[in-house]
């Protein structure tokens, strides 16, 4: 009997989506996958999966609220299976940050939340500044001015090491 991976994401503009849709392609043909909203799982589906992976993105230096009242709600049953959970946000685009022990947001999650995932990944993500509205497009523009980051507005920027993603997808499969 293949093993069910159920991946989760959290995500605000789907590049979370774009790296388990890359974890799911890696992994599918050995596995049964099921790829859902975190606002889509059911108590069942948990029960139902051997191993729970849960990606979420980082808007404004934080996890969505989603993602807390998910985890707080379902700690009992994630702790039950194997479970992992990556973040994926811009900051880990830079070497110093871009480990689960050097990432602020890991660490922040950690520090908010009660679960203690027993896998933890940090990918960096994208910076997709024409699809933002101009809300958006003005302060990560400004956020990324403050960090040393790319601020023209008229290009898209991609800091995901897919080799980092290959690598994770192999660890939980």
């Amino acid at each position: 009997m293949s093993k069910k991976i159920l991946l989760i994401h959290s995500s605000v503009d789907g590049h979370t989506v774009k790296i388990l849709d890359k974890i799911s392609s890696l992994i599918g043909e050995k596995r049964s996958v099921t790829k859902k909203c975190i606002s889509e799982v059911s108590k069942d589906l948990i029960k139902q999966s051997d191993y729970i992976v849960i990606g979420a993105s980082i808007r404004y230096g934080d996890h969505r609220k989603n993602l807390y009242e998910f985890v707080d709600q379902n700690k009992d049953l994630l702790d039950e299976k194997d479970n992992a959970f990556f973040s994926v946000n811009a900051v880990a685009r830079k070497e110093d940050k871009n480990t689960a022990n050097t990432n602020p947001y890991i660490t922040k999650f950690l520090r908010k939340s009660k679960w203690r995932p027993k896998k933890i990944e940090v990918f960096a993500g994208r910076i997709d500044y024409p699809k933002y509205n101009a809300f958006d497009k003005y302060m990560i523009r400004f956020i990324m001015w403050i960090t040393s980051g790319p601020t023209n507005m008229n290009e898209s920027y991609e800091f995901t090491n897919w080799n980092q993603v290959k690598k994770f997808a192999q660890e939980i499969s």
